[in-house]
């Protein structure tokens, strides 16, 4: 055994190094380590298909620390890692090279891979995810040659990413399976809202449309073909169909999982001496009814990394965070809180056209989550209304002229 450490941390992403940071801060002595898959030290994730893609950042911005920050707090960075098992019995995991390190607890925080098509084609040069800086790399140094580009799924990632290659001057399609974009996340009327300002742009908005295969030329990707026999000219592809939980190693140790590694309140696997945390824990979240979900966000990653560190520093508090997610698009800020998902009504606030508004998302009469698009004010007093599964009356919920805010002390709020 080449190490081991009082806390090992598997991921160098947003969970990972923030658990990091918030030991140190609670004042944990022992020794840590961070082991990352990628060379690069812990960055942030959201910008890859934002401000670095389209060039606005450097990596050094994006970076969560600066790289001196880690050693400065004995918090050792193990890079280019990737461990390829676990034994909770002796407490140790294996490393791709061999190397056995030893842990007394484990934070699993590796998060996902990008899901990669998986049709004729697939691996052809030109055809791309956006998961880390590597492949924003690799995509940003063919596009001086590239005109026409093909995306293939119409949430966040395929949206922001064909927001930047059309402000590059790029010819871009976007491809979706379902009848509108942001299917799964969002309500009708913010996904036609998010079509027809891509449309004003430029981008081709394919809807209901199944990918066949890509086809190639000399290696290189020169078209999408449909699965109605259309055959769609491009330079490049992008993929952003999703993720897949990066967890094997501890499923093969004898870890519970659906869809993710199953946590408790406290973020605790079913392995002793275990934890998971960010997008590959699946937890049970009180704003999904105590539905067990996966979060793919910023926020959840971090809140769960306090859930931890509270835990292992004798100050246990389980998991009780509002969700937010938010999205730059064009000019467009979305700011989203709460979970809409199995919403039964969505009203809306002020008109689209205007490009400011809100949609608010009920469930059983109360209030469940909001959509804001350039509405901060909305976002922000929405919160409380979230947090606290406001019913409120309608007609004022509808008027934007109404605050929210006011709102929370409806009487009929109940």
């Amino acid at each position: 055994m080449s190490r081991r450490y009082d806390v090992l941390i598997a991921g160098g992403g947003h969970a990972g190094a923030q658990a990091a940071l918030l030991l140190r801060q609670r004042g944990f002595a022992g020794t840590i380590a961070i082991v990352g898959d990628e060379i690069d030290p812990p960055y942030e994730r959201p910008p890859l298909s934002k401000d670095y893609l389209a060039g606005d950042k450097s990596f050094d911005r994006i970076l969560i620390r600066p790289v001196p920050f880690w050693s400065d707090r004995d918090i050792d960075l193990r890079l280019g890692c990737r461990i390829t098992a676990v034994d909770a019995d002796q407490r140790t995991v294996t490393l791709q090279d061999g190397n056995v390190i030893g842990y007394g607890t484990l934070i699993w925080a590796t998060g996902g891979a990008a899901r990669r098509l998986t049709c004729a084609g697939h691996d052809l040069k030109g055809v791309h995810a956006v998961r880390n800086r590597a492949d924003v790399d690799r995509m940003v140094a063919e596009l001086p040659g590239v005109t026409r580009v093909a995306v293939i799924g119409g949430g966040y990632i395929g949206l922001e990413a064909a927001a930047v290659l059309t402000k590059f001057g790029k010819q871009v399609v976007l491809l979706e399976t379902q009848d509108r974009v942001l299917a799964r996340v969002a309500g009708e009327a913010l996904s036609r809202f998010y079509e027809a300002e891509h449309r004003a742009r430029g981008v081709g908005i394919r809807l209901s449309t199944t990918v066949a295969c890509i086809d190639g030329r000399d290696g290189a990707a020169s078209a999408v073909r449909l699965a109605s026999g259309e055959t769609l000219p491009c330079d490049m592809v992008i993929a952003g169909i999703g993720i897949v939980p990066a967890i094997d190693p501890l499923v093969a140790a004898g870890a519970a999982a659906d869809n993710g590694v199953i946590v408790d309140a406290h973020c605790r696997t079913s392995l002793p001496g275990v934890y998971a945390i960010g997008d590959c824990a699946a937890h049970p979240n009180p704003y999904a009814d105590g539905a067990t979900i996966r979060l793919e966000s910023v926020q959840n990653a971090n809140d769960q990394a306090t859930v931890v560190a509270r835990d292992i520093t004798g100050a246990p508090a389980p998991y009780d965070a509002v969700p937010w997610f938010w999205s730059n698009q064009y000019d467009l800020k979305l700011q989203t809180v709460g979970l809409s998902a199995g919403f039964d009504r969505a009203i809306l606030r002020g008109d689209p056209a205007t490009r400011s508004f809100s949609v608010a998302y009920l469930r059983d009469g109360r209030i469940v989550a909001f959509d804001c698009v350039n509405a901060v004010k909305d976002y922000v007093q929405g919160r409380a209304l979230v947090q606290g599964r406001a019913t409120v009356d309608l007609d004022r919920l509808a008027d934007p002229a109404v605050p929210l805010k006011m709102l929370a002390a409806d009487p009929t709020d109940g």
